[in-house]
């Protein structure tokens, strides 16, 4: 071999080498600005959402898990007994019965939930326990609550004294006709995305106010009240259950997301499907109050609603911890 070909192959060698050293380098680069740029963020739904969204805050700003973080958030409005349409102190059944669902979601796609749940402060820490601690993913009435005393969950008196008034008010007509925006929401969800770039999210509620005995929304049921996907994004559901389910609320949401679109112009699709069903079904959309909220996988946030009043808690390094109205349709 010559001179000039020795030389020639040492070169080639070098420059290949170089050239693997600083892709490597490139790659370490951009691994650890992709990093860098994760900002945690939380939104929840309603005024309450701002003090769920601060006990959150606390675990998301210590570098702690999304799904702790939800939790966490959600159970202040569930122990709250002024807070009529969330956990304690929630308005009852037509019987007088307070029952609650509650769901929750991980990075993991794990999932529990529980419906018609009597007796317990805290249904989504009951739901997370059906999530790890079962091989299943939902329980449901008496099931549940044995389930959650066995647990070591306390079982309490629920009806506060000022929502007995409420019902025993109701009885004297017994008319069903929600009120948009107070009676007919009855939800916190909560969605958050951690310093990991994880998206979990949570959603309880007391349900309807004086709805029948059994009656189950859309709040425990995953894909309809919340719906996590760790590539794409979240989203959760607030407002009429019953219309949420129709298409699959919080998933169908996702899933546009999947397809490019912005939290908040997802979230407006999802409205005008339930728009479209209801006007098909001839259903007044004055009587109706449906409302998405969705982080994607960027910690970009939006939502959408039916009809003005309906408003969400977002906290981030960048807004803290505002209320902000949700752009209507109607």
């Amino acid at each position: 071999m010559n001179t000039n070909r020795r030389q020639f192959i040492k070169l080639s060698a070098f420059a290949t080498s170089l050239f693997a050293f600083n892709k490597s380098k490139a790659s370490e680069v951009i691994t650890n600005a992709s990093k860098e740029q994760i900002k945690p963020i939380v939104i929840s739904t309603w005024r309450f959402g701002v003090e769920a969204n601060a006990e959150a805050w606390k675990i998301l700003s210590n570098k702690g898990r999304a799904l702790d973080a939800v939790e966490a958030g959600v159970k202040i409005p569930e122990a709250d007994p002024k807070e009529r349409s969330v956990g304690y102190g929630g308005r009852p059944d037509r019987d007088g019965r307070v029952t609650l669902d509650a769901c929750i979601m991980d990075d993991y796609a794990n999932i529990g939930s529980v419906g018609c749940l009597e007796h317990i402060v805290h249904p989504i820490s009951v739901a997370r326990a059906v999530m790890e601690k079962t091989p299943h993913t939902m329980l449901v009435g008496e099931g549940a609550l044995d389930f959650a005393l066995s647990q070591g969950f306390k079982k309490e008196n629920l009806l506060v004294k000022e929502s007995e008034e409420e019902w025993k008010e109701w009885l004297k007509t017994s008319k069903y006709k929600p009120i948009a925006n107070i009676e007919n929401h009855d939800t916190i969800g909560m969605v958050a995305l951690d310093m990991n770039g994880n998206l979990s999210g949570a959603c309880t509620t007391s349900g309807m106010a004086f709805k029948m005995h059994g009656r189950i929304g859309d709040s425990p049921i995953i894909g309809a009240g919340l719906f996590v996907d760790n590539e794409v994004g979240a989203a959760t559901a607030t407002g009429h259950g019953e219309e949420v389910m129709r298409i699959v609320g919080s998933h169908t949401v996702v899933e546009l997301m999947r397809q490019g679109l912005a939290p908040e112009e997802a979230c407006r699709k999802a409205v005008e499907r339930i728009i479209s069903i209801a006007k098909r079904k001839n259903k007044p959309l004055d009587e109706l109050q449906i409302g998405f909220i969705a982080i994607n996988k960027k910690g970009g946030h939006g939502a959408y609603c039916l009809q003005k009043g309906f408003n969400y808690a977002v906290y981030s390094p960048e807004i803290n911890n505002q209320l902000i109205d949700a752009k209507h349709i109607l």
